[in-house]
């Protein structure tokens, strides 16, 4: 296993994509609620009322913005949610119109005080969860991104969810907090809440793989590896900046569960096993010696790939009435990493052989990380 990080992109999830789609869609097109449904936790088939307090605002106060017209929209708004505490009407239409209205004129300032100021002062309101959705989506529309990851962490934790025309406020809030958070921790938490929770809403071939990156970030790698080993099945799966996703989780989990019982101790040890088999003729001391998983045969021009099939490799059919031999020094490419050994004569088609070794890049098992293996064969002339 060669080390990863050489070639590893970071992923970053734009909010352009998917998630932040449903959710621009769901918060920005100004529709009312045909009705909110308590999820999570929340018990019962409907909603309690906000508790009545005094008059929110003055029709004067630093809320009312826009041109004339703007303003007088602002005020009857105002006054509709003064008459619905009045009369003990269910003030929510009114504080989603208002809320839309700054989303339409773009007063996300505006929008972030009003409703921070109504839930303090309606802290029981059980729409919270919405209106702090909003919070959110107003401090994204900043572009401050940090501050709207801590409102969506705030949703998650500490309210219960809310369906929002059959979605889920927590699913979208989980969706915003992968794609704006990169502490590898709390990534590990959303991405396993968002499997375990909302499994038919989501690619979880790509949950798995980032749950596992996540886990491999912090150093955790048997739960990177338990990531890697339920992403394997979603073979086909796309992981923007990382197109070898597959093959690297494969490559993990498969050398984790065999014996590893054909590494060396140090690159020397190794070379003098290969080359006392090749000195001799024997191909089975030869096979021994080989990587028994992950071990490939290729041409240079080819692109990685899966090799399943190489256990069946047989180097007697090669070596049988052949004299193979090696150069006396490795490649001038190799290094403290990897290394090329060039050898001929095993067959008139393609007599020319590069061994190629590498260091093991496998922290989970400090015995075998740092060793060395013969990892595969590149067939013909370098380039």
């Amino acid at each position: 296993m060669g080390n990863p990080h050489d070639r590893i992109i970071p992923v970053k999830i734009c909010l352009s994509e998917v998630a932040a789609l449903n959710f621009l869609i769901i918060l920005c097109i100004g529709v009312f609620f045909s009705g909110c449904e308590n999820g999570g936790t929340a018990s019962g088939g409907g909603v309690s009322e906000a508790p009545a307090r005094g008059i929110f605002f003055p029709s004067d106060s630093y809320y009312i913005t826009g041109g004339k017209n703007q303003q007088e929209i602002f005020q009857d708004l105002f006054m509709l949610l003064e008459i619905d505490r009045q009369t003990g009407t269910d003030q929510f239409p009114v504080v989603q119109e208002i809320v839309m209205e700054y989303v339409r004129e773009k007063e996300y300032g505006r929008l972030i005080n009003f409703l921070n100021s109504w839930i303090a002062e309606y802290p029981e309101d059980p729409y919270t969860a919405y209106y702090f959705l909003m919070i959110a989506f107003a401090y994204i529309q900043q572009e401050a991104y940090p501050v709207a990851a801590i409102y969506f962490d705030i949703i998650i934790k500490n309210h219960p969810d809310l369906t929002v025309r059959g979605e889920s406020i927590h699913f979208i809030a989980l969706n915003q907090l992968i794609s704006l958070v990169t502490n590898p921790e709390q990534l590990i938490g959303y991405y396993e809440a968002l499997i375990s929770r909302f499994p038919d809403k989501m690619d979880l071939g790509l949950a798995y793989f980032m749950l596992g990156r996540a886990y491999e970030q912090i150093g955790d790698w048997n739960g990177a590896i338990q990531a890697y080993a339920k992403f394997l099945p979603y073979y086909g799966t796309v992981i923007p900046g990382f197109p070898d996703a597959y093959t690297y989780a494969k490559q993990l989990v498969d050398f984790d569960n065999s014996p590893k019982d054909w590494t060396f101790e140090n690159l020397n040890i190794l070379l003098n096993a290969i080359k006392s088999a090749l000195d001799t003729g024997n191909s089975v001391r030869l096979r021994q010696f080989r990587a028994k998983v992950n071990f490939f045969a290729r041409s240079w021009e080819q692109e990685d790939e899966d090799n399943a099939g190489m256990a069946e490799f047989n180097f007697s059919d090669f070596m049988r009435g052949n004299r193979i031999h090696y150069a006396a020094q490795l490649d001038s490419e190799s290094n403290a990493n990897e290394a090329f050994l060039r050898t001929w004569g095993w067959s008139q088609y393609l007599s020319i052989w590069y061994f190629y070794f590498r260091k093991i890049y496998f922290p989970p098992d400090p015995e075998i990380h740092g060793r060395w293996e013969w990892a595969g064969i590149y067939y013909g002339e370098k380039f």
